[in-house]
């Protein structure tokens, strides 16, 4: 049996994947990867995820720099979300998001808001063409 069949894939063959600093525990990013994704990812150690608007094959840092090395994948107990543990290289501190944050998860719920918290470590009009 393939190791891939042991993923909950969803109706469109997709499962969730959580990139996670390996060194830090920061929450990086969260996006989609099918089975050829998880399978390149697998294969080359570098995180590739599957764009659902571009309905291709992601891989992390193609444009931006902003590559992530993966040293672990997990699965969780339900087999249907994936957890890459990386190295999010290209920029000091690393930046993972699209908006030239370290993590996509800056927004903090605050008093009946939300707040960006996490400061924009490079200019994303220089990051992308």
């Amino acid at each position: 049996m393939n190791w891939l069949d042991d993923i909950k894939w969803d109706a469109q063959g997709l499962v969730p994947a959580i990139a996670q600093e390996a060194v830090t525990g920061d929450v990086l990013m969260f996006a989609w990867m099918n089975r050829e994704a998880l399978q390149a990812t697998a294969e080359t150690g570098r995180a590739v995820y599957f764009s659902r608007s571009r309905g291709k094959l992601w891989f992390k840092g193609e444009e931006s720099g902003h590559v992530q090395t993966v040293h672990e994948i997990r699965r969780d107990c339900d087999q249907d979300v994936i957890l890459l543990r990386v190295s999010q290289l290209g920029h000091s501190p690393g930046i993972a998001c699209h908006t030239g944050r370290h993590s996509c998860f800056f927004s903090v719920y605050d008093n009946g808001q939300w707040q960006a918290r996490d400061p924009v470590l490079k200019d994303p009009q220089t990051i992308y063409k």
